[in-house]
């Protein structure tokens, strides 16, 4: 069974339109800290990774589904794991939830670059780290 990566968040004022209800996009920042916090956890940061590998982690593409609403002060709970890898790139799924609730479900495609922007094969030290989080096989 593979591990999760979790994270919570706390909705502020700044994270709703006027209605008081999350604003579609922050969504996308709440996803992101969670992906920043799991690299974290793991010893890890995207600047250690541009510093010690030269490489960045890009968003490729993102496909996200808005099952429910949050609103101001809502406690979410960020679940992430890696559902496939390949040499260069990997497919997370992130779920934000709140209590029981599923809020938002992301299918996010990442690529590890260089700095000149092209796909480099993602380090083995990161790879040795990412498997107790691996949903499915290693595709090549």
């Amino acid at each position: 069974m593979h591990q999760n990566f979790n994270h919570k968040i706390k909705v502020y004022y700044e994270d709703t339109d006027a209605g008081g209800v999350v604003y579609y996009s922050n969504y996308l920042k709440f996803l992101e800290r969670a992906r920043t916090e799991a690299l974290v956890s793991l010893g890890f940061s995207n600047k250690k990774i541009k510093d010690e590998f030269g490489s960045l982690i890009i968003v490729k593409s993102c496909n996200i589904e808005y099952k429910k609403f949050a609103h101001l002060e809502d406690e979410l709970s960020i679940r992430s794991f890696i559902k496939s890898i390949t040499k260069t790139s990997f497919f997370m799924n992130q779920f934000i939830t709140k209590g029981n609730d599923l809020i938002v479900e992301a299918k996010v495609h990442l690529v590890f670059i260089n700095e000149k922007g092209k796909p480099i094969k993602i380090p083995d030290t990161l790879l040795q780290n990412f498997k107790p989080y691996f949903c499915d096989s290693i595709k090549t």
